[in-house]
């Protein structure tokens, strides 16, 4: 069966990932545009540099026209933001984007978006999984066909719009005058073009670095973590740069290298944004975050006499938590995040320019701003262990952690238990470890944090003793 996660469908290329299944996903989804009469308005769709997304793309498109629904086709690759964009500009129905994002490189996948540029809430993919289920057959249409007879149109600068609406909300003067110079990583994604193109305007330096289209990524995985980006922070230290940039592969998740050679987590991005938004440019609102998600966060935003909403993984459903409190900014430790006045979802464009505004305003690097945020907030410091797991044990670990609700010893007083989505233990000392199902890999994820990695790693070594993985 085919199943939408957190995410979107995300299967092994070969495997799962087939053209049979990508038509199924793709009639499913006219079935459901049908059922919601919501047919009326084209459906863009467009596709990352992963193996086979371009083809998928045009598998899908051809699907969609067959059913009687115009489609928008992106002529070269896309970031995801951009079709989120699209889909919010344009007021239309649905988009689409082919993009497994940051999972392994022979994963590939398909990502539903809706109405505002959203992505598509629980109901819809569950109704969706229903629809692809009861799918036998599939009405195609030659894409070349299609393309003649207008059913499928190529959109000619589907950059712009966005891009624009990207630098009227950043402080473009203040980049232009300090002239920052930039490491890029786009890491053989999709978000390439349009950070360059905002950095050119800014009159920023950006060199770059695995521009190149390549469907293994180097050897690496696509996402930018302290692991992944070590050329990276060897090149800005090298090279003297203000500022190094990485996105993954649909460029919807953001890392950063300090000049110094310092990572900077997307936990310390969160915190130094909305730092930022408040107190330099004078915004009030709350900050939402998820479950996984650093409560450094907590912190900063009563001190502005604001709060920190905490909701389950899925971006789902920070941005919609976001519309209801009208929260500055919302995101996630894997790094995603959105800020308000732009998408609904998670933009590494919008965040690496703003991070960009950032240094050029306040004057100081991100390492020197986060020394002053753990001076005054605390030291937070996160773990996170990935466990794999023979099939048959994942119904006994839902058993013992979400049924029976045991937990293992973890020598200190527990605050309080969260099974709003996994497991999630909080400790007196405002401490937590969260245990729960990735909803994008075969994946067991547990997330700590504490005021010292060891205390936050024996959290970790406490669950994985307990359920013996």
């Amino acid at each position: 069966m085919i199943n939408f996660g957190t995410g979107g469908w995300r299967a092994v290329i070969g495997e799962d990932f087939i053209r049979e299944n990508i038509a199924r996903v793709a009639e499913g989804i006219v079935k459901l545009a049908r059922e919601e009469g919501k047919t009326g308005k084209p459906i863009p769709v467009g596709y990352d540099r992963r193996f086979l997304s371009e083809s998928a793309a045009r598998w899908v498109a051809e699907v969609l026209a067959a059913g009687g629904i115009e489609v928008w086709i992106m002529p070269r690759s896309t970031p995801t933001p951009l079709v989120m964009h699209t889909v919010k500009d344009s007021e239309l129905f649905y988009g689409i984007e082919i993009t497994a994002s940051h999972n392994p490189a022979n994963y590939n996948g398909i990502k539903l978006i809706v109405e505002e540029g959203r992505d598509a809430p629980l109901e819809t993919t569950k109704r969706l999984e229903e629809l692809i289920e009861e799918t036998k057959t599939v009405e195609t249409i030659g894409f070349d066909e299609a393309v003649e007879s207008g059913k499928i149109l190529y959109l000619r600068n589907p950059f712009n719009k966005f891009l624009d609406d990207i630098l009227a909300l950043l402080d473009v003067s203040a980049l232009r005058e300090r002239g920052l110079r930039v490491l890029f990583d786009s890491m053989h994604g999709s978000g390439t073009y349009p950070l360059q193109v905002i950095f050119h305007t800014a009159r920023c330096t950006i060199d770059t670095m695995n521009l190149n289209k390549d469907a293994w990524f180097g050897g690496m995985m696509p996402a930018p973590s302290e692991n992944t980006l070590r050329l990276l922070r060897d090149g800005v230290v090298r090279g003297g740069y203000d500022l190094g940039i990485a996105m993954d592969g649909d460029g919807d998740r953001l890392g950063i290298i300090d000049h110094s050679g310092r990572y900077i987590d997307a936990n310390e991005i969160l915190c130094l944004l909305y730092y930022y938004l408040v107190k330099y440019k004078g915004w009030k609102g709350p900050v939402v975050r998820n479950l996984a998600t650093t409560h450094m966060l907590d912190r900063i935003a009563e001190s502005f006499g604001e709060k920190c909403y905490e909701v389950p993984v899925g971006f789902k459903y920070i941005s919609s938590k976001i519309d209801e409190v009208d929260a500055v900014l919302g995101g996630e430790s894997s790094g995603g995040l959105t800020v308000r006045g732009h998408i609904h979802g998670k933009d590494s464009v919008y965040a690496a320019s703003l991070m960009a505004e950032m240094i050029s305003v306040v004057g100081k690097s991100p390492s020197d701003m986060i020394d002053e945020l753990t001076a005054q907030f605390g030291k937070f410091v996160m773990v996170e262990d990935n466990l794999r797991f023979a099939p048959e044990c994942k119904l006994t670990i839902e058993d013992i952690l979400m049924v029976k609700k045991q937990l293992p010893d973890f020598g200190k007083k527990v605050a309080r238990v969260n099974y709003e989505d996994g497991c999630k233990v909080y400790f007196e000392d405002d401490s937590f470890v969260i245990c729960r199902f990735s909803g994008t890999e075969p994946l067991l994820r547990i997330f700590a944090e504490s005021s010292d990695s060891e205390t936050a790693k024996s959290y970790i070594t406490s669950f994985r003793d307990f359920l013996k993985i």
